[in-house]
């Protein structure tokens, strides 16, 4: 049954995060990273809070620094730094970008965390970084026009969630994800209210494209951040942090559907690379 319920929770978090990226595009028509990325958390916070408040006793006094830690990496620098990459790239080039994640969750799994891993998930990691690769220098390739040293933030967010699901699956295994989860968005409430407050978004409040945006990242903060942290979290206890972070691969997916749905175009070697990384998914996740 756990078996069957992982790949289950794969498929629906890789639907709801492949549409974070074109949410995130219509969130930027109206507001700037800063707003966006804070909005998309209190949104999530506000959501957790009334529905996990009463978990956060369960959280022993230790282990609130690693509810902290993976608070910064796991949402909130991400929020940001995804929010600033498509500034100046497509959604669906951002949502490739993001397919880094497993790797950097096995080179730091093995080079700082000490975790173990299979030839055969390795081997996975590595098609599917090929896959990726294929992607990325396609879209490149028939995007010129685009400024990719934005694509620098969203390869640093990618490297968060690395570091994000090895701390969860090290310290935090023993906890419920929606202990977690709410623990988290806690943390990070008030620095993301201030920042909201600091980027003048109340001075904007009651212009329509701002409130528009806004709607958007409601969408985002409680389905794409919110009820997916719970149903990721819950995937790490249940597989490993290489399989979890494996969704990323299929999450291009989804986001070229709806990239495509916006005006922006797949390529045949763009679809290749996506056979090659769903390759890598299968051979990741084998025991």
């Amino acid at each position: 049954m756990a078996r069957q319920l992982k790949w289950i929770l794969l498929a629906v978090l890789a639907l709801i995060w492949g549409s974070s990226f074109i949410l995130i595009k219509k969130g930027l028509v109206g507001l700037n990273p800063m707003q966006l990325g804070s909005l998309r958390i209190i949104f999530a916070a506000l959501f957790l809070l009334l529905i996990g408040f009463r978990t956060l006793p369960n959280i022993p006094l230790h282990k609130w620094k690693f509810i902290a830690l993976t608070a910064l990496f796991g949402t909130f620098m991400p929020a940001y730094l995804f929010a600033l990459a498509e500034t100046n790239i497509e959604s669906s080039i951002t949502s490739i970008l993001n397919s880094l994640t497993p790797l950097n969750a096995l080179i730091l799994g093995l080079l700082i965390f000490k975790l173990e891993y299979k030839r055969a998930q390795v081997l996975g990691v590595i098609i599917g970084f090929v896959g990726t690769a294929v992607l990325i220098l396609n879209g490149a390739a028939n995007h010129p026009s685009q400024n990719y040293f934005y694509a620098g933030f969203a390869i640093l967010g990618a490297v968060c969630y690395g570091i994000n699901v090895n701390l969860i699956k090290k310290y935090l295994s023993d906890l419920s994800p929606l202990s977690i989860s709410t623990g988290n968005f806690l943390v990070m409430s008030v620095p993301a209210a201030i920042i909201l407050y600091c980027s003048g978004f109340f001075s904007i409040i009651d212009r329509a494209p701002v409130q528009h945006s806004a709607y958007f990242i409601l969408i985002l903060g409680v389905v794409g951040t919110g009820v997916a942290n719970l149903l990721f979290y819950r995937l790490i206890h249940l597989s490993s942090p290489v399989f979890a972070t494996t969704v990323t691969y299929l999450i291009p997916i989804v986001a070229f559907f709806w990239g495509v749905l916006d005006g922006e175009f797949l390529t045949l070697v763009q679809c290749i690379g996506a056979v090659i990384i769903l390759i890598g998914v299968y051979l990741s996740s084998k025991k």
